[in-house]
């Protein structure tokens, strides 16, 4: 429903700002640049889709043999015992803490397809426990939250858009995404415990540790000379990527799976997607088309900037703004915006590393809330969006800081 407003709102917009450009400015030429936007955007829309079949392909074939190969699983031991703690009402054995751990794991991967039904499937055994059936539990709330934070290691969707756009190297926003991934967790996190009154001494040991080496890792690229800090970390990116392909590939192999059949069966499901992306994309990127060709994302991008400069502050991120705007309302907006980000100011340049950052550091509140709350007829959300919205916030803050750090 919301998407279906945005869409709305962007050619209205354009229609408007179209007609004051005409009749008071005399601009004869602004109707042709949106008609002839709106023909070019739906062009690259389908370009850009199907240039991601091969990338979202391999990369969705590597994960399925990672998923079969049990590192999910693996995962899910690792984190285990922290979130025993961040969800204390849930008795201990109960089939919820285990699928919601699979969930966790799964995102992190970037395993959506499957993070999904058992998000799902865990939702409907946090409802089993909730007394009060409309209205959302502590766990559920905790739970959604850790959802729109999208803490994430292996950011499949945007590194396979980089490869389609020809980057240098789709990698080099790795590292990046996985700092600004963590503090929209920590953010989320820690803002729902403080709420639940659950932030114990354990917690803040678990927290301190990851977040000091998280710290340490902002700290050592801060220290370096600029030529170095792209460099080291698409190095790194690429060496910690492909130690986790290969890691897959040997524990399949030492499981006695069929590592060949397993990617084969994880590649159809990036074809299917790829096939389902092309009419989302088409109509965000032609909205975006209108609204940019009209002068009406221009205008909002010199108001933004004109109001941060005001301050004192560097304005070389206000283009990718409408991105942030845009993550709690729609992934398939925000990867429009993206695109067209991309598409307008380089792949390789500050805005295209930018808009790739926050494209990838949190998901979709609205979405989220709709899906999993939706699923088991909840009603009264309580503080779940302010949390997620906080998360969403505190990830987009970190993607402009990374941004400056790590490509200025």
């Amino acid at each position: 429903m919301i998407l279906n407003y945005i869409w709305i709102f962007f050619f209205i917009i354009a229609f408007v700002v179209g007609l004051i450009r005409l009749i008071f400015f005399g601009d004869t030429e602004v109707f042709g640049k949106i008609v002839d936007g709106t023909f070019a955007s739906s062009k690259t829309a389908f370009e850009v889709s199907l240039g991601l079949t091969g990338a979202l392909t391999l990369w969705m074939g590597l994960m399925k043999i990672g998923e079969q190969a049990g590192a999910i699983n693996f995962l899910s031991r690792i984190i285990g015992p922290f979130f025993r703690r961040l969800f204390p009402e849930i008795p201990k054995g109960h089939p919820a803490l285990g699928q919601i751990m699979l969930n966790f794991s799964a995102n992190m991967l970037g395993l959506g397809n499957a993070a999904t039904p058992l998000g799902l499937k865990a939702m409907q055994s946090m409802q089993e426990l909730n007394t009060e059936k409309e209205t959302a539990s502590n766990s559920q709330i905790m739970f959604l939250v850790l959802n729109t934070a999208g803490f994430t290691l292996i950011p499949v969707s945007i590194m396979a858009i980089r490869a389609q756009q020809k980057a240098m190297d789709p990698t080099d926003v790795f590292v990046p995404i996985l700092i600004c991934t963590y503090c929209a967790t920590l953010a989320g996190v820690v803002v729902v415990s403080l709420w639940q009154k659950i932030l114990d001494a354990m917690m803040l040991l678990w927290i301190g540790i990851v977040t000091a080496v998280m710290a340490g890792i902002v700290y050592f690229f801060y220290s370096l000379p600029p030529a170095e800090k792209s460099l080291i970390s698409s190095v790194s990116g690429n060496v910690i990527l492909f130690s986790i392909i290969t890691a897959f590939i040997a524990a399949g192999a030492y499981k006695k799976i069929n590592v060949f059949a397993a990617f084969i069966e994880g590649a159809k499901e990036g074809f299917t997607t790829v096939i389902k992306i092309i009419p989302y994309l088409v109509a965000m990127l032609v909205g975006i088309s209108v609204f940019r060709a009209c002068g009406a994302m221009e205008f909002l991008i010199r108001g933004i900037s004109h109001v941060i400069a005001a301050v004192g502050l560097n304005t070389d991120f206000t283009p990718s703004l409408p991105i942030a705007f845009m993550k709690p309302l729609s992934g398939g907006g925000t990867q429009g915006l993206t695109v067209d980000a991309i598409k307008t100011y380089g792949v390789d340049s500050f805005v295209g590393r930018l808009s790739s950052i926050m494209y990838a550091s949190a998901d979709t509140t609205f979405y989220i809330v709709a899906l999993y709350f939706g699923s088991v007829g909840i009603k009264k959300t309580r503080y779940a969006i302010t949390g997620g919205l906080i998360a969403d916030f505190a990830g987009v803050i970190a993607a402009i800081l990374m941004a400056y750090l790590f490509f200025r």
